[in-house]
């Protein structure tokens, strides 16, 4: 069952961007961090959108050029969100409609208070069908 609330599985320590930003920094993230999406905020915390690692490469851009574009030339001002009270199986929902993977959590004025996956998902499916599993627990990824 997914009914526990997204605030209890998001992520709530999570990286953003400036629309103001160069794709440089997005690029940078993406790739450092190994993310597929960064929301993107204003000064506030307030959501204004996202970038996603395909809005760089539908972009056509050469890694070159990112220096001289912002986040507000290529993000998505139309986001799906949800807020921290909701259900997991809302958000599910919401990813196998939209075939998207990532998902902004806001408060009711709008401003970011989470970040929840197709990945946090799995993870919290999986933990409470195998809740002993060592494995998972205490896996460690190490960079080569």
């Amino acid at each position: 069952m997914m009914n526990e609330r997204i605030s209890s599985i998001m992520t709530t320590d999570v990286v953003t961007v400036h629309p103001e930003d160069s794709l440089e920094v997005v690029k940078q993230l993406l790739f450092d961090k190994h993310f597929h999406h960064l929301p993107v905020v204003d000064a506030n915390g307030k959501l204004e959108g996202i970038i996603t690692s395909w809005d760089l490469i539908k972009s056509n851009k050469r890694f070159e050029e990112y220096g001289s574009y912002s986040v507000r030339d290529l993000m998505t001002t139309k986001v799906a969100t949800l807020g921290p009270n909701e259900l997991v199986g809302a958000a599910a929902m919401v990813f196998l409609r939209h075939l998207f993977h990532g998902m902004p959590i806001v408060n009711d004025t709008g401003h970011l208070v989470g970040m929840i996956t197709t990945h946090d998902i799995l993870k919290y499916e999986f933990m409470k069908e195998y809740p002993n599993d060592v494995f998972v627990k205490e896996t460690h990824w190490v960079e080569s």
